[in-house]
């Protein structure tokens, strides 16, 4: 199974290097996140996850690579952190043109909370390891959606909102990097959830619209 998983992201590497049909060599976008960017408990996560609708969103220009991996933090200290995935080392490799990041939600569970106090400089840093990049990327920080469980020990709605945006909002300051606001496009939206957690179909295509309207209208 690892070496299916590899080979397949391997291909979809060597898939957003190729050029588009009038000889231009294709944008390359990365999206880094956790369960919600890789698209589980859609029916079916290749199709239907945000990225893979955005590439359809973006057309041809544009090669999208989903480098989403289930549970993980934002947080070096976190029960699961992202930056010691093989995704986050192969989302570097890719030298991407765009970096969408969309990570924090774990980090508001019950067992990652005490560390929150490092989550500017965790981010900070891995902001700068793209940023350092040959291709030089333009990094956009998603702010995570809100979550509709009840479980406080879990991912907590509360300490979203209080403790996990402001932060983000701060470090993409200092880094000068660019922010798209996925928390209110759901606010009062529990139609566009599978589990109060994770975006449904449709949930999925208006988080592909936001950001495809984040890249074509600037």
């Amino acid at each position: 199974m690892k070496c299916h998983k590899h080979i397949l992201i391997v291909l979809l590497l060597l898939s957003s290097s190729i050029v588009s049909a009038n000889g231009k060599e294709k944008i390359k976008v990365a999206c880094l996140g956790a369960s919600i960017t890789q698209g589980v408990f859609l029916k079916n996560p290749a199709l239907d996850s945000y990225p893979t609708q955005l590439q359809q969103m973006l057309g041809a220009h544009y090669a999208v690579t989903n480098f989403g991996v289930s549970g993980t933090t934002l947080l070096v200290k976190g029960d699961s952190p992202y930056i010691k995935t093989s995704q986050y080392k192969y989302a570097l490799q890719s030298n991407p043109d765009i970096v969408f990041i969309d990570l924090g939600g774990n980090d508001s569970k019950l067992i990652n909370r005490i560390y929150l106090t490092d989550f500017e400089r965790d981010y900070a840093a891995l902001i700068q390891s793209f940023k350092k990049l040959p291709s030089h990327p333009r990094v956009i920080l998603m702010i995570p959606v809100t979550s509709f469980v009840t479980d406080s020990t879990g991912i907590w709605d509360e300490v979203i909102r209080s403790r996990i945006i402001p932060r983000l909002r701060t470090v993409a300051y200092r880094e000068r990097v660019e922010i798209a606001d996925l928390y209110t496009l759901f606010l009062g939206r529990p139609d566009l959830y599978l589990d109060g957690i994770h975006p449904n179909f449709e949930g999925a295509t208006a988080m592909a619209k936001r950001l495809s309207e984040l890249l074509t209208q600037s």
